[in-house]
């Protein structure tokens, strides 16, 4: 008799929570909540990337513009160009840089594309700071100095060439990529992620291209080197 009435409302039971809909929608978040968090993490992540693209992007073309503008102002000679406005340059890109750590996770490249006695291109001089391992993807300091084999930096089929007795600052920017989120699958599947832009601008006014003039008590960033300021 008790096994028997057991066993009733237990079935009872069973057959009362089958056509309960109460909490249905709590139960349904339940399933849907992982998903739905991964999606939000995911957009999350993708929004960053690009912003961060978009900052380096930015940051570069603002190096190559403050390069192609440094001298000294001289009223009766060419701008010179010494190893104190590419340091200056170099903490302006910094400060610009903001929470980027640039130069602790990343390297920029500063080249002087200018014209040899041949009339062909040449990379007269580098300039470089950084601890990321990266080389520029055109050469060291000296390449095209003879001949006209070297078509220039950029794009293929789009090479910038420089003008006769003028100059082109070419700046290279390599960062490592810091996920937000920081999740296993984004350390898994996405990293490393280096993002890297590339940006040139004509130097404004007439400069002395004889090189990059010495100036005491500051060390030269030559490419050789990987530190930060």
């Amino acid at each position: 008799m008790i096994k028997a009435a057991r066993k009733l409302i237990g079935w009872r039971t069973a057959h009362r929570l089958k056509r309960d809909e109460n909490a249905v929608a709590m139960v349904e978040f339940a399933f849907a909540a992982p998903l739905l968090g991964f999606m939000g993490l995911v957009g999350l992540e993708l929004a960053y990337t690009a912003n961060m693209h978009m900052r380096v992007s930015q940051l570069t073309m603002q190096i190559a513009d403050n390069a192609s503008r440094m001298g000294d102002n001289e009223v009766l000679t060419a701008k010179r160009v010494r190893e104190g406005d590419i340091y200056d340059l170099l903490v302006g890109a910094e400060i610009q840089a903001g929470g980027l750590d640039l130069f602790e996770n990343g390297r920029v490249i500063i080249s002087s594309l200018e014209q040899n006695e041949d009339g062909g291109q040449w990379i007269h001089w580098q300039r470089c700071m950084g601890k990321k391992n990266f080389a520029s993807a055109y050469g060291p300091a000296g390449t095209g100095e003879t001949g006209d084999s070297f078509p220039g930096m950029g794009m293929t089929g789009e090479k910038l060439m420089a003008p006769p007795d003028g100059a082109v600052m070419y700046v290279e920017v390599s960062l490592d990529y810091e996920s937000l989120t920081k999740t296993q699958i984004v350390e898994d599947y996405v990293l490393p992620l280096v993002i890297s832009s590339e940006a040139a601008f004509t130097v404004r006014s007439s400069r002395d291209l004889t090189g990059v003039f010495e100036q005491d008590g500051i060390d030269a960033a030559t490419c050789d080197k990987f530190e930060a300021l």
